[in-house]
């Protein structure tokens, strides 16, 4: 299933990644890469938000390890990469309707490893600090 920034007033820049079922049932998530640097974008609903009525922690999580793994592969769809660990910690909540933005930045990149950070805002307000390692699996 193909999705349209624009039906979830995100900016047309950002585009929707092909293939991941649980990404597309969680999300859907966008992204745009800045260079190597992914750009990634999520508009928040009611299904997203927990019993407090804010985006549920598992919900950012998610769109923190869609950061990072575009980060790890610089986007490229030839390229697969699974998460080894990743570290999150929740700074601010996020509501119903707020538009999420990821940014990541790699650490160090290896051979088969890479090491990765990235931050979650909604507006100017950090909600989630995350930092990874990722594995390269190689070509698709």
């Amino acid at each position: 299933m193909s999705f349209k920034p624009i039906d979830y007033d995100i900016s047309d820049c950002y585009r929707h990644w092909q293939g991941d079922m649980a990404e597309d049932h969680i999300g859907p998530f966008f992204f745009y890469m800045d260079g190597t640097h992914p750009r990634t974008a999520f508009r928040a609903q009611a299904r997203h938000c927990n019993a407090h009525k804010t985006v549920h922690g598992g919900v950012l999580m998610s769109l923190a390890d869609y950061t990072l793994c575009l980060g790890a592969n610089g986007g490229s769809e030839a390229e697969s990469v699974v998460t080894v660990s990743c570290n999150n910690e929740f700074v601010a909540p996020a509501s119903e309707g707020d538009l999420i933005m990821g940014e990541a930045e790699t650490i160090r990149r290896g051979r088969n490893m890479v090491f990765m950070r990235c931050v979650l805002r909604s507006g100017e307000q950090i909600v989630l600090t995350s930092s990874a390692v990722i594995k390269r699996l190689g070509k698709k």
